[in-house]
C-alpha cells in the first residue's frame, strides 16, 4: 500500500548550505584564475555525487551554461578508455585474483598451501591495490622496492615468516599490476585542464592525494563537509533484534508519512538492514539500495551452490533432494515420491540409496546421467562450460536468463556463451572441490545491486556517504557498541607499523573519519537513532557516540513510533473432531497408544495421516541405538540358531559380526558408529551374561522381528514383535527390547492397564498361555528381564476396549485434545491442535 503524504514545509539538512559555499567557492576560484568551467574537473568523493553537484551548480551559476566536469576517480578514468589490464594484474575481480594468488604462490614455493592462503593474498593485495593505484606507473616499481625492504621489519619470528611472505607476495603484485586510474597520470588527462579541484569528504582517498600531487598548482582541495552546529536526534532504545527492526522501520513511514521524501536508511547493520528493508517492501515502499548484498544470498547463487554441493561423492540426500526439487527437468512427483521413500527408509547419503528403493533407484539413475560427466578434475573454462550444460539439461538456465540475480551470477563467473574462454589462461586442473570454492569465493566477493525505482522514497546507504546527499531526513539503525564503533579496527592482517609504513589508514584516522560522519549526520534536523539492548541473550550497550549525547544533552527517549492497531480477540477453542467418516481398517500398537494418550493425535496422525517427514541429516540418537540394537539381535539369534554353541568367546565373535552387519544395513559410517560402538562391549556383555541366565532356565529363541496381523471384528491388528522364545514348559514368550532407563521400564510394570504395548503384541497371537516381558539393554547396568503378569487377562481386557473404542468412534464421539503430560511436549499434531493458543 502506498504512503499517504501530509505536505510539510521541508526543513534544509546539511547539504544544501554545504553545497552553496562549496559552489561558491568554486565559482569564485575560476574566476579568479580565469579557468573556463569546462576545462575544470572536480573530483567528489564517490560516484553519487556527480547529479548533486550538478543540480548545485545548476542554482549557483546564474546565467552561465557552461558546467565544470564533475567526475568520481573511476568514472574519470572510465571515461578516457583504453585500459586493458594484462595478464597477472590484480584486478579487483576475486573470480580472476584468487586463480593469480594460487599462480603466485605456486611459483613462490608456497603450492601446498594455496588452497588455505589464496583468499588471504587476494584481502591482503586489495589493501595495498588502492596505495600502489596512487603511484605514478613509472614511480611504481621504484616505490614497491622501497617498500619492500622494510615490510619485513619485525617479521623475524619464524611464527611469522609465513605472514611476511604472504606480504612479500602481495606487495609484488600489486607492484607489476597496472590499473584503470593510471590514464588520470597521463598527458591524456591533464593536457584538457587547467584546474583540478578535489572536494574533500571524511578520509582521503590515496589516488584523490596523488592527483593533488601530480596537478601541482592546478590542484585545489575544498573540504565538503563543513562546520555546523549538531541538532539533538530522537533516540529509541529497543529490546532486541526484532524490535530494533521494527521501530526502524516505523520510524521511516513516520517520516514519510509527514511528505520527507527521500528518506535515509543506514545500513550500519547489514543483517538489520535488509529486515527493515523487508518490512518496508511489504507496504509498497520505492527503495533504492545503494550497498546491496552478496550475491551469495541470493536464490540464483544458492540454485548453483547446491547443484555443487549435490555432486559431491558423500553428497547427503536432503543435499540432492533440496537440489532436484529445484530443477525443473526432475518431475515433482517423481522427486516426491523418492523422498517419501528415502525419509521412511532412514538414507541419509544419496550413495547408501538401494535396489529394493524402487522410486529413489530410478531418479538416482537419472540423476548420474547428469553427476557423472561432473566428477573428473578439468581446466577452469571446460568446467565452465560443462556446468552451463549441466544447468541447461536441468532445466535451470533458463530460469536464471530470467532473473536479475541470475544474470549477475552468469556474469561473476563468466557463464555466458563463450565467456569462459576469460580463462583459457588459467593454470592446471582443477577438482570439483577446488571449483566449488572458486565459485563459492566469486560468489561471496560479487555485489547483487538490485533494480533502482526511478523515483525512491527511501535510499540505502552507508554512513559515510551521508556527505553532500539531498536528504529530508536519516534513520539509522545499529547503533549499539558492535556495529557503532567509536574506534573501529583497522581492517587487514597489517601490524600498526606495516600501516604506517605502508601509509595505510591508522586507527587514529579510522577514528577520525567514524567521528566525523557521526556529526555530519547529527546536523540533519531529522535524525532517528535506534540501538538494541540485547543480542543473542547477552547485554548490549549502545554506541560511545550515543553515550555521550546521553551525558551531554541528557535527552528522554523518544516515543515507541509504532502503531498499535486494534485486534478482535478470536479464542482458540479446543479442536473436537469426530472421526467417522475415516473408519480405521488397520490398527497397530503405537496407533492405538495414540488414542489412549490424546484422541485428536489419533485423529490428526492416524485417520487424517498427517505425518511429519523424518529429518535425515540429523545427528544419531537413542532411537537409532534401539534400531541397531534390535537388527543386529536379530542376526545374532538367527546365526546362534544354525549353528549353536555355548562357548562364549564364539557367542562374542557371532555377535560382533551381527553388529558389523547391522551397521552396514542400516548404512552407518564408522564415524557415525562411533558413539554406539564406545558403549557396544558393556552393552554386549551384560547381554550375552543375562543370555546365559536366560538359556538355564530352559527358554529357546524361536524367531525375531515377527510380523503379525490378526482380524478384532472389522479391525485388523497389525505390528512387529522383537523375539518369541519358546519356554521350558513348551508355552510361548513375547519380548520386547527396551533402551531406556529402567526405571521407565519398571514403571511400565506398575500400571499394566496404562501400558498397552504388551498386551497388544500378545493379542497378536492366538495363545492362551502365553508370557510377555520386557528386556532392558543397559549401557551402563546389567540386562534384565521384566515379565509382565497375567498377560492374557490384560490382553482380554485391552482387546475388549479396542472393540469398545473404535465402535465409539463410529458412532460419532468426538476425538477431544486433551493437552496433558508429556504427550503434547514433542507431539507431531501440536500445531494442529493450537495447543498453544487455547483459550482456556
Amino acid at each position: 500500500m502506498s504512503v499517504i503524504v501530509k505536505p510539510m514545509a521541508a526543513v534544509p539538512g546539511p547539504s544544501e548550505p554545504n553545497w552553496q559555499q562549496v559552489m561558491a567557492q568554486l565559482a569564485a576560484l575560476l574566476q579568479e584564475r580565469g579557468v573556463h568551467p569546462a576545462r575544470a574537473v572536480v573530483l567528489l568523493p564517490y560516484v553519487q555525487l556527480i547529479h548533486e553537484a550538478k543540480s548545485a551548480w545548476a542554482s549557483a551559476a546564474g546565467g552561465t551554461h557552461f558546467v565544470p566536469r564533475f567526475e568520481s576517480t573511476m568514472n574519470w578514468a572510465t571515461s578516457l578508455g583504453g585500459f586493458e589490464p594484462s595478464d597477472g594484474d590484480w584486478r579487483g575481480d576475486v573470480a580472476r585474483d584468487v586463480l593469480t594468488a594460487a599462480s603466485l604462490l605456486t611459483r613462490a614455493g608456497l603450492g601446498a598451501h594455496k588452497e588455505a592462503f589464496a583468499a588471504r593474498l587476494v584481502e591482503a593485495a586489495a589493501s595495498l591495490a588502492k596505495l600502489a593505484a596512487a603511484v605514478p606507473p613509472e614511480q611504481r616499481l621504484a616505490w614497491g622496492a622501497q617498500m619492500s625492504a622494510s615490510l619485513g621489519t619485525g617479521m623475524d619470528s619464524s611464527l611469522l615468516q609465513l605472514e611476511a611472505a604472504l606480504g612479500q607476495i602481495a606487495l609484488t603484485w600489486v607492484t607489476h599490476s597496472s590499473y584503470p586510474s593510471d590514464v588520470l597520470f597521463s598527458e591524456q588527462a591533464s593536457g584538457p585542464v587547467d584546474l583540478l579541484v578535489v572536494l574533500e569528504g571524511f578520509q582521503a582517498e590515496p589516488v584523490t592525494e596523488a592527483l593533488k600531487t601530480h596537478f601541482g598548482e592546478r590542484a585545489v582541495a575544498i573540504p565538503l563537509n563543513l562546520p555546523g552546529a549538531p541538532h539533538v536526534p530522537a533516540l529509541h532504545a529497543a529490546p532486541d533484534f526484532e524490535a530494533e527492526a521494527q521501530r526502524a522501520a516505523a520510524c521511516v513511514m513516520a517520516h514519510l508519512a509527514q511528505g520527507r521524501s527521500p528518506v535515509a536508511l543506514i545500513a550500519q547493520d547489514r543483517e538489520q538492514t535488509r529486515r527493515v528493508r523487508a518490512m518496508l517492501a511489504e507496504r509498497g515502499i520505492a527503495l533504492r539500495d545503494e550497498t546491496g548484498w552478496k550475491l551469495s544470498t541470493t536464490r540464483a547463487a544458492a540454485t548453483l551452490m547446491g547443484l555443487l554441493r549435490a555432486l559431491t561423492w558423500n553428497a547427503s540426500t536432503d543435499a540432492v533432494l533440496d537440489w532436484l526439487k529445484n530443477a525443473p527437468a526432475f518431475e515433482a512427483s517423481t522427486v516426491m515420491a523418492a523422498e517419501k521413500e528415502l525419509r521412511r527408509a532412514g538414507v541419509r547419503e544419496w550413495r547408501g540409496i538401494y535396489a529394493s528403493l524402487l522410486a529413489s533407484s530410478a531418479l538416482m539413475l537419472r540423476w548420474q546421467e547428469l553427476r557423472e560427466p561432473l566428477q573428473r578434475a578439468r581446466p577452469l573454462a571446460v568446467w565452465l562450460r560443462d556446468l552451463r550444460a549441466a544447468l541447461q539439461q536441468a532445466g535451470q538456465w533458463e530460469v536464471l536468463v530470467l532473473d536479475v540475480a541470475g544474470q549477475a551470477v552468469m556474469d561473476a563467473l563468466r557463464l555466458h556463451e563463450g565467456a569462459e574462454t576469460e580463462f583459457d589462461d588459467a593454470e592446471g586442473r582443477m577438482s570439483l572441490a577446488e571449483f566449488s570454492t572458486w565459485v563459492n569465493q566469486a560468489l561471496e566477493a560479487a555485489k547483487y545491486m538490485p533494480v533502482h525505482p526511478g523515483q525512491a522514497q527511501v535510499v540505502i546507504l552507508p554512513l559515510s556517504q551521508l556527505l553532500g546527499r539531498s536528504l529530508q531526513a536519516v534513520v539509522l539503525p545499529g547503533c549499539d557498541e558492535v556495529h557503532l564503533p567509536v574506534s573501529p579496527e583497522p581492517v587487514g592482517q597489517w601490524t600498526p607499523a606495516q600501516r604506517e609504513l605502508l601509509s595505510l589508514p591508522s586507527r587514529e584516522a579510522e577514528t577520525a573519519a567514524q567521528r566525523a560522519a557521526w556529526q555530519h549526520a547529527l546536523r540533519f534536523p531529522h535524525l532517528d537513532v535506534l540501538w538494541r539492548e540485547s543480542q543473542n541473550g547477552e547485554r548490549l550497550m549502545p554506541s560511545g557516540f550515543v553515550q555521550e549525547i546521553v551525558l551531554q544533552h541528557a535527552p528522554a527517549l523518544a516515543p515507541d513510533p509504532r502503531v498499535l492497531r486494534p485486534l478482535d480477540i478470536r479464542p482458540t477453542p479446543r479442536p473436537m473432531p469426530t472421526g467417522a467418516a475415516l473408519p480405521v481398517q488397520r490398527l497397530s500398537a503405537s496407533a492405538y497408544e495414540d488414542l489412549r494418550r490424546c484422541p485428536y493425535r489419533f485423529f490428526a496422525l492416524r485417520q487424517l495421516k498427517v505425518q511429519e517427514a523424518d529429518e535425515l541429516d540429523t545427528e544419531l540418537g537413542k532411537r537409532d541405538f534401539g534400531n541397531w540394537l534390535h537388527s543386529l539381535l536379530k542376526i545374532f539369534h538367527e546365526a546362534l540358531k544354525a549353528e549353536p554353541t555355548p562357548d562364549l568367546q564364539a557367542r562374542v565373535a557371532m555377535i560382533n559380526r551381527a553388529a558389523d552387519e547391522a551397521a552396514k544395513a542400516l548404512g552407518l559410517s564408522d564415524s557415525e558408529f562411533l558413539p554406539f560402538a564406545a558403549s557396544w562391549p558393556r552393552v554386549r556383555e551384560g547381554y550375552l551374561d543375562w543370555l546365559t541366565g536366560h538359556e538355564a532356565e530352559g527358554a529357546v529363541f524361536e524367531a525375531a522381528e515377527v510380523s503379525c496381523e490378526v482380524p478384532l471384528g472389522d479391525l485388523t491388528l497389525i505390528g512387529n514383535l522383537d523375539r518369541i522364545d519358546r519356554l521350558a514348559d513348551g508355552s510361548r514368550m513375547v519380548i520386547d527390547y527396551k533402551t531406556e532407563n529402567r526405571a521407565t521400564t519398571a514403571e511400565r510394570l506398575k500400571q499394566p492397564q496404562e501400558d498397552t504395548q504388551l498386551a497388544f503384541y500378545a493379542g497378536l497371537l492366538n495363545d492362551d498361555t502365553l508370557a510377555a516381558a520386557y528386556v532392558n539393554l543397559g549401557e551402563k547396568e546389567a540386562t534384565r528381564t521384566y515379565e509382565q503378569p497375567d498377560i492374557v487377562a490384560l490382553r482380554d481386557e485391552l482387546l475388549e476396549s479396542i472393540l469398545s473404542d473404535m465402535a465409539r468412534i463410529a458412532d460419532g464421539t468426538p476425538l477431544p485434545a486433551l493437552g496433558e503430560g508429556k504427550a503434547c511436549d514433542y507431539c507431531a499434531a501440536r500445531g494442529l491442535c493450537r495447543k498453544d493458543f487455547w483459550n482456556n
